[in-house]
């Protein structure tokens, strides 16, 4: 997809959707096919290591690594004394449920996330407001629930 492109599905400014162009760890894409040739397609992936999963917007290819993968490393390099994940897309489930706290922020261009395992438990919040401003307050409200 051409910069303008990127822009005009995500609602990016063209600078900003210049900046997401650039990848290092997974390719996103539409599907425009059926339900039946999707998941053949996904299986094929699958028997050549690649990995698709359902996105906030897209069908997110990577070589099997995870959210939740990158996030271990980083708090096994890191060591913090809490950890926080947010995300709006299946492809965020498991970076979700491995956080001490997760945070389903609220996508209008979605249907949102079933109810996860860990929430009933008070592990797992939702946002009432969408993108940007919803992380924003779910990270200062628990900041301040935190005492940090």
């Amino acid at each position: 997809m051409d910069d303008e492109r990127v822009a005009e599905l995500t609602g990016l400014p063209l600078a900003d959707a210049r900046h997401a162009k650039t990848r290092a760890f997974s390719e996103p894409g539409l599907w425009h096919g059926t339900d039946t040739t999707r998941a053949a397609f996904v299986a094929e992936l699958a028997q050549h290591g690649i990995a698709a999963r359902e996105g906030g917007r897209f069908l997110t290819l990577s070589f099997g690594q995870t959210k939740a993968d990158r996030m271990a490393e980083i708090i096994a390099s890191c060591r913090p004394r809490v950890t926080m994940a947010l995300g709006d897309a299946p492809n965020d489930v498991e970076m979700l449920e491995a956080a001490d706290y997760g945070v389903i922020v609220a996508n209008p261009h979605r249907p949102p996330l079933p109810p996860l395992e860990t929430e009933s438990a008070g592990r797992i919040l939702r946002t009432a407001l969408p993108g940007p401003e919803g992380w924003n307050r779910a990270v200062l409200d628990l900041i301040n629930q935190l005492n940090i």
